[in-house]
């Protein structure tokens, strides 16, 4: 019996290079900006909704609502006063008279490093952007 190996020898170097161009390409729809809506809001009459929008490099884009995680923080990093759902409602503690900082985070799908442990600003934007907007507590 004769095995004839020319043209897996052939196409051998051929199906590797598309197997690395396919593990190694992302999605390409990275998001470059978002924007988070209302850009200020004082929660006077109760809970604020806030909207992110975010800006893509390829279409559809934008997209509104995004696809965000949020969170909120005061001028020294806590975010005692506010609480932030998941569909980015915002909602002050009773007692609370003070601005707070809320942001929508989103993340670059592409992103395949490690985010440091060094402090990162109010809604830190490793892998991804974020958007923020102003919340007065009254």
């Amino acid at each position: 019996m004769r095995c004839n190996f020319g043209p897996l020898l052939v196409f051998s170097p051929l199906i590797l290079a598309a197997v690395i161009a396919l593990s190694c390409g992302g999605s390409s729809h990275v998001p470059e900006a978002v924007t988070v809506s209302p850009a200020t809001a004082n929660a006077t009459n109760g809970p604020v909704q806030f909207t992110a929008t975010a800006f893509y490099n390829t279409t559809p884009s934008p997209v509104s609502p995004a696809p965000a995680s949020w969170g909120a923080c005061g001028a020294d990093g806590d975010n005692i006063g506010v609480s932030i759902g998941t569909n980015g409602l915002a909602e002050c503690s009773s007692g609370s008279t003070r601005t707070y900082t809320v942001f929508a985070f989103v993340p670059d799908p592409d992103f395949k490093g490690v985010c440091g442990t060094e402090a990162m600003p109010c809604g830190g934007s490793c892998g991804g952007v974020v958007g923020t907007a102003q919340l007065t507590c009254p």
